[in-house]
């Protein structure tokens, strides 16, 4: 298979891919990116999980919708600048589909005992969702049998969840334990080197 048809074959899967994804996920960022990863990671094994880590951290911290962030970063380690707008127009389409159509529907569906249950009981399962993907991530971080990452870990956990620290704050912070890690690391094997 030439280049060029093997290249248009990755944006196609990948349009189709998040355009599925998008339309079928409801939740949030989280949701979609733990989806991302089973497709792309388990099932298709563009990447590994430690590059799906990196790209869910980088959607994160960026601004904008994390569903969005994830799909562009995961196009954009695919397939470059193309596979990022490839992927972003597959994940922004059905919202926008979908929050059309409801926007002319709106009074209908804010009546309507039924969608409303229906959408409580989504509530249930999209928590089950962000814990599976909460653990896979950390299990991730655990493979990696470094004692800092695992450290590092656990303390932004306990600075969010029980001091209430702002996320930005621990990606700052983390940010900068890492660039100070990766000059000593550097440090180090230009000694050893010389």
């Amino acid at each position: 298979m030439s280049e060029n048809k093997q290249s248009k074959n990755i944006l196609l899967q990948l349009f189709l891919s998040t355009l599925y994804l998008s339309a079928f996920t409801f939740g949030g960022g989280y949701v979609i990116v733990s989806l991302l990863k089973q497709k792309f990671v388990n099932k298709l094994h563009w990447i590994n999980d430690a590059e799906m880590l990196d790209l869910v951290a980088i959607a994160q911290s960026a601004p904008g919708p994390i569903a969005v962030n994830g799909a562009i970063a995961v196009g954009y380690r695919l397939a470059g600048l193309v596979g990022a707008l490839v992927a972003v127009l597959g994940a922004v389409i059905p919202p926008f589909v979908i929050i059309t159509l409801i926007s002319f529907f709106y009074e209908i569906f804010k009546a309507n005992m039924i969608i409303r249950a229906m959408l409580k009981g989504m509530t249930a399962g999209i928590g089950a969702v962000i814990i599976s993907t909460t653990w896979d991530m950390a299990e991730s971080v655990v493979k990696e049998k470094d004692i800092i990452l695992d450290c590092l870990m656990v303390l932004a956990f306990i600075a969010n969840f029980i001091f209430n620290v702002n996320v930005i704050y621990i990606i700052l912070i983390s940010i900068i334990i890492g660039q100070m890690r990766a000059f000593i690391a550097k440090n180090r094997k230009e000694k050893i080197l010389s």
